[in-house]
């Protein structure tokens, strides 16, 4: 089983479902056989693609024509904020997909593809979870419109495993965890327990992404001689279209070793300017 070959082919699927568990099967085929990673001398091209598969739904918009989400007692309102939460997450099944098939020409520890592809089995589950708790609402992923934001960030990065390490798991996830609390309690207060436990698995996991981003990008800057605060700054800054902003989760963002010295300063000096 080649693991960048696997990782391309689960991108060009386009019907969500089949997506995650075909990851599924296969990385846990995968770590099953406790095989080698090819060795880079023996790699070739998987023919990775940019647009991974996808069905004609949910119809994609900008992002500032998707209305804002909120939790209320409606199955309505769940189901909107489920829908946008499924769409992130099946955004992260193609974006970790996309770091251990991407970077298969770069000399990186088999840790890395391992863990990686550890990643998208995770966030295949987190998808299927939220998926079976809109259908519990009567609802299906699709039935609303969403933007390809994080998506357009990864393709953003592609040049350079340092900078899609600083804005994927080090910016966009890191957001997660600073968010997920609140959406925790809001479906706690409406009786939503279901919801709530999918959403605590997806938390839990969701540090130990940040820390598997935060651990490679600082292997990749140590190699490379520079900082790691300062060179995360430098790089947000180039590639990252939105901003790194308060509040912050900061017993959560420790636990995935992403201290305040990281995201502080840029907090700062985004609040210092105009944009």
């Amino acid at each position: 089983m080649n693991l960048f070959e696997a990782a391309a082919r689960s991108l060009t699927i386009a019907d969500p479902i089949e997506k995650c568990q075909e990851t599924r099967r296969w990385v846990a085929a995968w770590q099953g056989l406790d095989a080698p990673v090819v060795p880079l001398s023996g790699r070739v091209d998987p023919g990775l693609t940019d647009r991974p598969g996808r069905t004609e739904r949910p119809v994609l918009v900008s992002p500032n024509d998707v209305p804002k989400r909120k939790i209320t007692g409606s199955p309505e309102a769940r189901r909107a904020l489920l829908h946008a939460i499924a769409h992130i997450e099946l955004n992260a099944v193609n974006l970790a997909l996309d770091v251990a098939a991407r970077y298969w020409d770069v000399a990186m520890p088999d840790a890395f593809y391992r863990e990686w592809i550890g990643v998208a089995d995770d966030e295949a589950k987190h998808f299927l979870l939220l998926h079976d708790r809109l259908q519990a609402l009567d609802g299906a992923y699709g039935d609303l419109p969403a933007h390809n934001g994080l998506w357009e960030s990864a393709i953003a990065t592609k040049g350079d495993i340092l900078a899609r390490l600083a804005v994927v798991p080090m910016v966009l996830e890191a957001r997660g965890l600073d968010v997920t609390p609140m959406m925790i309690e809001k479906f706690t207060q409406v009786g939503d327990l279901e919801t709530v436990e999918a959403l605590k698995i997806i938390y839990e996991d969701e540090i130990g992404h940040v820390a598997v981003g935060r651990r490679w990008f600082e292997h990749v800057a140590d190699e490379r001689g520079l900082d790691h605060e300062t060179t995360w700054h430098d790089l947000v800054r180039q590639h990252f279209q939105g901003q790194v902003k308060r509040p912050f989760n900061k017993p959560a963002r420790s636990e995935a070793g992403m201290g305040p010295d990281y995201y502080e300063p840029l907090a700062d000096w985004y609040e210092g300017i105009d944009l």
